[in-house]
This record gives structure tokens, C-alpha cells and sequence, in this order.
């Protein structure tokens, strides 16, 4: 007979280890063994509460539970001869209390709610740590962006030189990117705190259950209602699969740029050694491996969504046993991801920017044009486009001097920009790649006050960022101690 406690009633005989294999769960439920033990506290204190379960049963199964709590999940739950850990847990009860009580832990429930609530226990968890991960990163690159307000580099379109701009102001791009991405991941967490608790099968239970009380003891604020929905929805799954992907894309856009600044070609960047790796033929090479490795994780966390969302497009309602193999898929994206933010970190505020090269560069490629240009319309008169098309005509030649401005202006306006007052002088000045950077102050430019104004904005959004997520954790952590203390005490009750 089967020691699995759901299997042993309906079905006769053993299975093929192939057939077992294949219908196991336990490598993605390692995940959550500690969040089940969590929710059947919690469904166990209801059960005693509405008088569903009688005081001895729930006493027993309690200590048990306690017992599991505190010291860890026994290895023996995940053994081969049970399906999932559910079934693994609900045997050690009942190996330690009895069937005629531990038997008991299963009424008003289906491993339905159950996993449902499992995976979005943990993934809250999961998400609280993504996003305090995300305030770490936004800190140490607005520190650096802060210690680079003056340090003159090339902006880049196409990867080709376009504009002069800031190492700070770049780095700033990057945690108003992330501040994105965090909001994508509390939307995401804002949807997954919802308890699934109470709908059974998918269509509840006869019992007097209350189900807004194990969600209030398991930290969630709010219900998923309609029961079929409860069991069915892995779209939090997916959103926050894709909410991952968004972020590894802006992660994997910092790790290409890292990887070209730190190449000899470019030396904008010397990376800590602690992140990098050598050949083991080139005694010469200092490579950006955990650049390279981050770039290459974002496709396995796209394909985590992709393999997640697949799987959900076709199901009917409600529960099918497709829904297990999403649960892998979404705990790669969140691992991976949650791996890349702390290597990115680390990368951030151990690397050593390089400002004098990047003031060499700052230049090249006729990068202050524009400025020029804009020097023609504000102070002599002439249309954006005239302008425009008298420095373009003028880098045809590789050289801009007054008099190729000047016959450039003659050809294409007829026009004389000496005899409107231009100067070589003004010229010079206006090509200066300091005079670039400064005359750009509007709100979000390169310029330095206007990059030290912006920091103070991110600054604040980013400690109230941190405020929240602390506040989250706080709230959840005290709902736990509160949920602990109440089987506590159901235990030692006389």
C-alpha cells in the first residue's frame, strides 16, 4: 500500500519510478516546504477557532507543526514515495499524531488553495528581497553619479559619439530605469498578496470556514473572492515573470555598456578583480565575466516567462496539473534575477570610472555640433534647419572654421555669418565640451546643478522606496509572530 496519504484510498498499486518521477513536484516545491508548513498553522488555527476540528486534534497537530516551524522541514518529506511536499507534510502529521487526528489537518482544504497560497507566500518574500535589492543598486549608482556631476564623457546614439553629457547624468539613466523596474515588481507584489485560502477544490467548502481569517493571519490583506479564479490564476506568476524580464533587459543594457567601457578600445571603467575572470591560456586577460554571465542570464529568465505564459494560454478553468510545471519556470526567473541584481551591486560600487579618458573622448566625432548650431539660431537669426544644414555641410569637410562655415552658409542660405558677427572665438567656445555640458540645465540635463537637482529628487524617491519595502517586511514579519504566538498558546492550553 502506498505511505502517500492522498494516493492510498482511490488509486490501487504502485507506479513505475519513470511515472513518479514525471509527476513530481518536490524539486520546485523546496521553495515552499516552509511556507506550507506556514499556511496549514494558519489554516489549523481556523479550523480550531470555527470549531471544525475538535481541541486534542488541534492541540497534537499544532506541536507538530510547531515542531516543523521551528526546527526546519524534515528531509523525509521529500521523498521519492510522495507526490509533492503536501504529501509529504500531511504524512509526517499524521506519522506523529495519528490519522485520527493528524488526518484531521486536511478538512475545508484542497492542495488547490493550498499551493496556490504557498507559492504567493513565497513569492512575496521573494519580491520584498527583489525590491530591496533594487533600493541597494539605485543607492551605490546614485553615490557614483554623485561623485561624477563634473566628469565630462560622450553620450552615444547609434553607439556612435553624439553629444557631450555627464558620467553622472548617465548613471542617473540607469537608476531611473530601475526605479521602473521596481514599480513594475510592487505592482506585481500588490497582486500577489491576495489569499487563494478557503477555495478548495475550486468551489470552497461546506464546512464554516472563515477565510478572512487565515489571510489575515498569513499577512495578506485581501481575498482572491471567486474560488474558481483562486486555484486557476497563475497570472501573478506570469506578471512577475515579466516584470523580471523587463528588469534583466535594463540589467543586460548595463552589463553591455560595462563590458565595451572596461575593453582596451574604450577604458572608460577598470572593473574590481573580484568580478572579473582570466583566461587560462592568456596570462594577460582580465575579463567581465559577471558582466557576460548577467547579459546571458536574461535569456534564461525570458524564457522562464515565455515557457510560464505558454503553459497558462490554453487552459480551461479550473485547475489543471499543467499549473505545476509554471512554478519552476517562475522560481528560475525569480532566482536568476535576484542573483543579477546583487552581481550588478557589487559591480557598481566597486568599479573605478575613468574620467580623464572619457574627457578625451568627450569631443570626438564633432560631438558639440549641436551646440553650434544652436549658437547660430539663438544669437544670429537663423532657422534650426539653416543651422543645421550649414554645420552638417561644414563636417563634410572634417573641419569647422569660420570660413568653412561661412561658404557653407553662402552655398546653402545666402547668407554671410561673418558679417553677422561670428567669430572664430565664438566658434571655439561654442565647440568647448564643458560650455556643451553646462549650457544644458533644463530639468533632467547633463548639466551639473541640474544633475544635483535631479539627485535630490531620486534621492528622496528612492528612501521612500526603502521606507515602504521596510514597512512591508515589518508588517508581514509581525503578522507571523502573531499567528506563532496564537498556535503557541493553543498548544499549551490545559
Amino acid at each position: 500500500m502506498s505511505s502517500d496519504p492522498v494516493r492510498r484510498g482511490r488509486l490501487a498499486g504502485g507506479r513505475p519510478a519513470e511515472v513518479a518521477a514525471f509527476l513530481s513536484s518536490m524539486d520546485a516545491d523546496r521553495w515552499i516546504a516552509d511556507a506550507d508548513i506556514r499556511v496549514d498553522i494558519a489554516h489549523l488555527l481556523m479550523l480550531d477557532h470555527q470549531g471544525i476540528i475538535e481541541r486534542d486534534a488541534s492541540q497534537a497537530v499544532m506541536a507538530a507543526l510547531l515542531g516543523m516551524y521551528e526546527n526546519g522541514v524534515p528531509d523525509t518529506v521529500f521523498d521519492d514515495e510522495y507526490e509533492d511536499v503536501h504529501a509529504g507534510i500531511e504524512a509526517t502529521l499524521i506519522a506523529q499524531s495519528g490519522m485520527d487526528k493528524g488526518g484531521r489537518l486536511h478538512m475545508g482544504r484542497s492542495r488547490n488553495d493550498e499551493v496556490a497560497t504557498c507559492i504567493r507566500l513565497r513569492l512575496r518574500e521573494e519580491l520584498l528581497a527583489h525590491l530591496t535589492g533594487l533600493t541597494d543598486l539605485r543607492a551605490a549608482l546614485l553615490e557614483q553619479a554623485a561623485n561624477h556631476t563634473e566628469t565630462v564623457m560622450p553620450g552615444f546614439t547609434h553607439l556612435q559619439h553624439a553629444q557631450p553629457t555627464t558620467l553622472g547624468h548617465y548613471l542617473a539613466a540607469y537608476e531611473q530605469a530601475l526605479s521602473r523596474d521596481f514599480e513594475r515588481l510592487v505592482d506585481a507584489y500588490i497582486r500577489v498578496n491576495r489569499s487563494p485560502l478557503g477555495a478548495a477544490a475550486f468551489a470552497s467548502t461546506g464546512y464554516p470556514i472563515d477565510r478572512e481569517m487565515t489571510a489575515g493571519l498569513l499577512g495578506f490583506p485581501e481575498l482572491v473572492l471567486n474560488t474558481m479564479d483562486a486555484v486557476s490564476a497563475r497570472d501573478f506568476v506570469i506578471e512577475t515573470a515579466a516584470a523580471c524580464t523587463i528588469l534583466m533587459s535594463t540589467l543586460s543594457r548595463m552589463a553591455e555598456e560595462i563590458i565595451l567601457w572596461s575593453s582596451a578600445f574604450v577604458r572608460f571603467v577598470t572593473l574590481d578583480d573580484a568580478y572579473c575572470s582570466t583566461s587560462s591560456i592568456m596570462p594577460q586577460k582580465k575579463n567581465p565575466d559577471t558582466a557576460e554571465i548577467m547579459r546571458g542570464k536574461t535569456g534564461a529568465v525570458a524564457g522562464a516567462f515565455t515557457a510560464a505564459l505558454t503553459a497558462v494560454k490554453g487552459l480551461p478553468m479550473s485547475y489543471n496539473r499543467d499549473l505545476q510545471d509554471v512554478t519552476p519556470s517562475l522560481w528560475r526567473a525569480v532566482a536568476e534575477s535576484g542573483a543579477c541584481i546583487g552581481i550588478a551591486t557589487g559591480i557598481i560600487m566597486t568599479a573605478t570610472f575613468h574620467p580623464d579618458r572619457m574627457r578625451e573622448e568627450a569631443g570626438r566625432g564633432f560631438s558639440t555640433a549641436t551646440e553650434l548650431a544652436d549658437v547660430l539660431v539663438r544669437e544670429f537669426g537663423l532657422p534650426f534647419r539653416a543651422a543645421h544644414n550649414i554645420i552638417g555641410r561644414a563636417i563634410r569637410s572634417e573641419t569647422i572654421t569660420l570660413d568653412v562655415l561661412e561658404a557653407a552658409a553662402q552655398e546653402l542660405s545666402g547668407i554671410s555669418l561673418v558679417e553677422r558677427g561670428l567669430t572664430e572665438e565664438r566658434i571655439a567656445e561654442a565647440l568647448d565640451v564643458d560650455v556643451s555640458v553646462r549650457m544644458r540645465r533644463a530639468p533632467g540635463g547633463p548639466a551639473p546643478e541640474a544633475v544635483e537637482k535631479a539627485l535630490s529628487v531620486r534621492d528622496q524617491a528612492l528612501e521612500e522606496d526603502f521606507a515602504w519595502v521596510r514597512s512591508e517586511q515589518k508588517r508581514l514579519q509581525d503578522a507571523e509572530d502573531t499567528m506563532v504566538r496564537e498556535a503557541r498558546r493553543l498548544v499549551d492550553e490545559s
